[in-house]
Order: structure tokens, then C-alpha cells, then sequence
């Protein structure tokens, strides 16, 4: 102590202090600690300081815990609470032996084979943050909106056609009974299923489900570009407001990265290209980084399932015991990565999804052929089983798709898309006796004469990649999508209710019909229609509208109920069983490509868009200079 050095200070006590020192020294201490402390919980900016000395808080509302991808912090936005638990399911519903079984039954998920989900703990697992959100803030990076829609070469929604004559026409009658048919589709599910997945008609209520990873409103999103579309505006701006006031991403299940990305992903991107409005931007990018974890793997191939809550990912469990990744989904992911890209600054979205090109540039193929499932750990295939349908299908639209996005200037995408195409041609398509053509699945050299309604997508693939073929194959192409569309024209047109049925086979000389019980279902599906738009948009023949128009009325008999519309168990049965789930990708497709058959050339004009696999508009790019500007930071 520095008061025994003073000279003559006789000390007191131990403590070198008379009592009177001692007093008037802990009054000083006492103010000083009383400053300290005052200075750290009353002055602004303490916080850091606080969390020195204070226990951590449980996480309470506003507080979301994102995985920090390495390099990549997650965009900053406010969250409000997440929403309330969901209603129990009903009886059975979570039961493992029916869980299998109803997945299938109501198309889940879309274009893979349906079953839950196996988490693997392979994953490297980013580190968990707690961030405070207390206000929204806009991502550091700015899109000119003006310039972006200053390239497109046609009104959004077309050049108006004359009023007068409109009105009179046969096919603005068929349209506007489109348009009705998705404001009933809408006002049902908002009545009975707001914020919910998706409605079931039969029982009025809503749906979850275990694919999303805990993320809602499904249906929201994908039918915001819909309602923009048919200028159902009261109906989208009810959209717009779920969004922006109830569309929380502080979840925590698993998720199919494929779902999320070609319904969540797709429907937000093109929401904001259609409108400008930034919530829809903001919320694609950060959940598109919430997406990432799935890509670490040793070879970058992403795995299908993702764990938002610790950021691992896995892959699905029937897919051959777990070990691989989906082609159709692995493949489905380009055209939304690089818009993620585009929006946002970013180059990680594309990075991702051109180093998949990478690898599979780099390994063999069978006879030229894309096999359905690839080991993420090796960059080996793991079976040769190749399809046009279900587990294959998107990945061939998105190669022809990149091609066009990209104003023409992808030709890694354009060669891939074509050598696929003239293997398939070689190895998989037939022609029945009857004289119908279809693509077969092919297992190691063996044939499956059979096609899937998902493969019946591939009519207008190939009828939109014709124009760029080489020209001596330009025809064939045409007559070949129009062969394979009449094909699945026929699986309709042989069923009682005049809709078509999962699988049809060509053998026992039975053509274009299911032959089980268990692929005669009808779950409002899109594919066959798709096909008719895009041959109607390409020939201008009048049949694809007469064929539209039969689903139209098929639609409206079989599976409209007073709740909104449901899919039937059974296409051969005049007495519909319904399967009680009005599908969101019903209001993001069916309707969507039924409403642009009976619309003019120039609505979302081919010219302009390209649409992602749910049927999400997103617009080519048109310019090597982008439409971007870097915001201040």
C-alpha cells in the first residue's frame, strides 16, 4: 500500500487505517463502483457490456438463430414471433405406416418419390448465431427495377386487345371461367386455410405437412404470381400482406431443398420481378441462405434435405438407403441461384450451381444418358435407372431453360440439354402398336413401357428448344413434341372422367391407361396442360384449346367440391372419390398455363420469361450489363 511509505504514519490496523481513513476510503470506493455500474446499464451502446456480467436470455420473440454460412452472413431483416404451433393432426395422420402411403397419394413431394425425410450428421455445421433483430433492414445491394423492366420487349401483361371485340369472344369467356375457378381456389383456401400449407376442401382446414422445414403459407406464395397475372388485385394484395406481416423465417424443421427452392424461392423471385416490391426480394435471399448448408458435401452436390435449426442437411431415406442425391432435384435449381445472384450481389447462389455443372460435366455417362441418383460423397452414380418422369424430369427443363434465360449465351447448358435429348431419342422413346409415342423408363438397359404424368412436361420442353436445334432437326423436334403431347392427350381422353392418371402403360395390349389401382389417381396435376400451352403458343392449332377446355370442364366436374378443389383417387371412376388436398402447385400451374392457353402470345411473353418448374415466371437476360447498382453500405 502506498500509504505505508508515507514518513511517521504509524499504522492503526492491518490495514494502515485509522477508523475515520477507513470510513471516508469505502464512501469513496463505494461512489466509484456506483459510477461504474451506472455507466454500463444506463449509457447507450452497453450491450457487449452487459453480456459480460448478465445470464443469456432464453431466445424470445424477434430473436432467430440463423447458421452462419462461412463467408456469407445472413441478410439482416426483422422477425416477428414465429407462428403458432399447428393444429394436431388428425387421427392417423403422423402415423408412420399411413404417413408413406398418404404422401404418395397427395403427390408429395412433387417430382421425387414421397417419403420423410432421414436426417444424416455428416454435414459440416455452420456456427449458430443469436442476433437481435429490432428493425428491418434493407440488404446492401440495390436492383434497378426501372431499367430491368425498361429491357423487356413486352408489356408484362400483354398490348390490350380491343375491348369491345374481347368481350364477345368464346375465348375471353374461357378465360374468365379460368380466372374464376382460381378466385375460388383462393377465396376457399383463405377462408378455410389462411396461412396454413394448403387447404383440404373436404374438412375445411389446413394443411402442414413435414417438407418445408416448419416455413407456411405455401399456397400464399405460390399463387402471388397468379393473382398478378389475372389481375385478381384485392385477392394479391392480401397475398402481399400475409407476406409481409406473417411469412417469418425463423423456423426449425427439415426441409426439401427442392420444394423450397421451386415453390418458396420461385414464387418470391418472380413476385418481386413482376412488381418491384422489396419484401418479396429480401425474403428469396434469406431464404435462399438458409439453403446453403445442403451444399456441403465433399463434391458440392447439395443433398435434399436441410435441418434449419442446426444446418446440416441429409439426403432422403429411400433413395437408395440414404446414400444419394436426386437428379431432378440437384438439377432444379439454377435458373432461382442465379436470380438469387443477380438480387442480391452474391455470387455464392451461383457459384453453387455452376460448380454442379462442373461435376457433372467431369463423370461418364451411360450411353449419354443422366441416371436419377448420384453419390454426393463420390460424384459416382448409384444406380442406372434414368427417367424422363418422376427423380429426372426438371433437370432437362432446366438445362433448355438456362439456355434461353440467358439471351441465348449459355452454351454449356444448350450442348448438355441437346446430347441429353438425342440419347433419350435413342434409348428411351417408343412407339406403341396403336401408334402412340412415349418416353419409357430405362433400369440398366431394361425398358419400363410406361410414362408418368410428370414426364408429360416433355412435349413443350422439346417444343421450346426446337427453334434452336440444328436446323435439319428443327421438324422432327416440332412433330415429336406434338406426338408425345398427343400421347398424354390420350391418357385423358381414355379415363371416364376425362382427367389422367399418374402412370399409363403401353403393354397386353393396353395403351396409355394405368393398370393398378395405385396409379389411377388424379392430383390436379399440370404437366399435360403445360404441354398444351406451349405447342398452342407454337402452332397456333386450335385442337391444344379444345383439349384445354376438356380438362377445364373435367376440372369443374370432378374435382370442385364446395370447399375448394381436391384431386380424385380414381380417373377411371364416374363417381369421384376425392383425396380431400387442393394442391398449391394447382393455383402456381394448372391454372397458370390454363389461363395463358386462352390468353394472347405477348402475356408473359416467351420472349421475355422463362418459367421455373412450379410454373414461377423469371425474365431473360436480356443484357450483359446488369440492371443492378450497388447500394451504400
Amino acid at each position: 500500500m502506498l500509504m505505508r511509505k508515507v514518513p511517521g504514519f504509524v499504522p492503526a490496523s492491518s490495514w494502515g487505517l485509522r477508523l475515520p481513513q477507513k470510513f471516508l476510503f469505502l464512501l469513496f470506493l463505494s461512489g466509484l463502483v456506483t459510477l461504474c455500474f451506472g455507466a454500463l446499464f444506463l449509457l447507450p451502446h452497453s450491450s457487449r457490456l452487459k453480456r459480460l456480467f448478465l445470464a443469456p436470455r432464453t431466445k424470445q420473440p424477434g430473436l432467430e438463430v440463423v447458421p452462419d454460412v462461412a463467408g456469407h452472413p445472413p441478410v439482416q431483416e426483422q422477425e416477428p414471433p414465429p407462428n403458432p404451433a399447428p393444429a394436431a393432426p388428425a387421427a392417423g395422420e403422423d402415423d408412420p405406416s399411413n404417413r408413406a402411403n398418404q404422401l404418395r397419394r397427395n403427390g408429395w413431394p412433387r417430382r421425387t418419390r414421397p417419403t420423410r425425410p432421414r436426417e444424416e450428421a455428416t454435414a459440416a455445421r455452420g456456427n449458430s448465431i443469436a442476433a437481435l433483430r429490432p428493425r428491418e433492414r434493407s440488404v446492401p445491394f440495390s436492383f434497378d427495377f426501372n431499367a430491368f423492366q425498361s429491357r423487356l420487349h413486352h408489356p408484362v401483361l400483354g398490348t390490350r386487345p380491343d375491348e369491345s371485340k374481347e368481350h364477345q369472344s368464346r375465348v375471353h369467356a374461357q378465360k374468365e371461367k379460368i380466372k374464376e375457378m382460381m378466385q375460388f381456389a383462393w377465396q376457399s383456401y383463405k377462408h378455410y386455410a389462411m396461412g396454413k400449407n394448403e387447404l383440404r376442401p373436404l374438412t375445411k382446414d389446413g394443411y402442414e405437412g413435414n417438407m418445408f422445414g416448419g416455413l407456411s403459407g405455401v399456397t400464399i406464395i405460390d399463387s402471388l404470381d397468379t393473382l398478378y397475372l389475372m389481375e385478381l388485385k384485392e385477392e394479391f394484395q392480401e397475398a402481399k400482406a400475409w407476406v409481409e406481416e406473417s411469412f417469418h423465417l425463423n423456423v426449425s424443421g427439415e426441409a426439401s431443398l427442392f420444394e423450397v427452392n421451386i415453390r418458396y424461392i420461385g414464387g418470391l423471385l418472380s413476385a418481386f420481378y413482376l412488381t418491384g416490391e422489396e419484401v418479396f426480394r429480401i425474403k428469396a435471399i434469406k431464404l435462399g441462405q438458409k439453403l446453403l448448408p445442403a451444399f456441403n458435401t465433399p463434391t458440392g452436390i447439395p443433398k435434399g434435405v436441410v435441418n434449419f435449426k442446426s444446418g446440416s442437411n441429409g439426403s432422403w431415406g429411400w433413395a437408395t438407403a440414404g446414400s444419394s442425391s436426386i437428379l431432378a432435384e440437384f438439377g432444379s435449381l439454377h435458373l432461382e441461384f442465379l436470380h438469387l445472384t443477380e438480387l442480391s450481389g452474391d455470387q455464392v447462389f451461383a457459384e453453387k450451381v455452376r460448380n454442379i455443372r462442373k461435376v457433372l460435366q467431369k463423370i461418364d455417362k451411360p450411353f449419354g444418358l443422366y441416371p436419377n441418383f448420384l453419390s454426393p460423397v463420390s460424384g459416382n452414380w448409384v444406380q442406372h435407372h434414368v427417367s424422363v418422369g418422376g427423380l429426372g424430369d426438371s433437370f432437362y427443363e432446366y438445362l433448355i431453360k438456362s439456355w434461353l434465360m440467358s439471351a441465348k449465351t449459355d452454351m454449356e447448358a444448350k450442348n448438355m440439354y441437346y446430347e441429353a435429348l438425342e440419347a433419350i431419342e435413342t434409348y428411351l422413346l417408343n412407339v406403341s402398336p396403336g401408334g402412340l409415342t412415349y418416353i419409357a423408363e430405362w433400369r440398366g438397359g431394361i425398358l419400363d413401357h410406361k410414362m408418368g404424368h410428370l414426364a408429360c412436361f416433355s412435349g413443350g420442353m422439346i417444343a421450346l428448344g426446337a427453334e434452336d436445334a440444328k436446323e435439319e432437326k428443327r421438324a422432327h423436334y416440332r412433330e415429336l413434341a406434338a406426338q408425345i403431347t398427343k400421347t398424354c392427350h390420350e391418357s385423358y381422353a381414355r379415363s371416364d372422367t376425362k382427367l389422367g392418371p399418374e402412370a399409363f402403360w403401353f403393354n397386353s395390349g393396353r395403351e396409355a391407361v394405368a393398370t393398378q389401382l395405385s396409379e389411377s389417381y388424379y392430383i390436379l396435376r399440370p404437366e399435360v396442360v403445360e404441354s398444351y400451352m406451349y405447342l398452342w403458343r407454337q402452332t397456333h392449332n386450335p385442337i391444344y384449346r379444345e383439349w384445354g377446355w376438356e380438362v377445364v370442364m373435367a376440372l369443374e366436374k370432378y374435382c370442385r367440391t364446395e370447399g375448394g378443389f381436391s384431386g380424385i383417387q380414381d380417373v377411371y371412376s364416374s363417381i369421384p372419390s376425392h383425396d380431400n388436398k387442393q394442391q398449391s402447385f394447382f393455383l402456381a400451374e394448372t391454372l397458370k398455363y390454363l389461363y395463358l392457353l386462352f390468353s394472347e402470345d405477348d402475356v408473359l411473353s416467351q420472349e421475355d420469361w422463362v418459367f421455373n418448374t412450379e410454373a414461377h415466371p423469371l425474365p431473360v437476360n436480356h443484357s450483359d450489363s446488369s440492371g443492378r447498382a450497388r447500394g451504400r453500405h
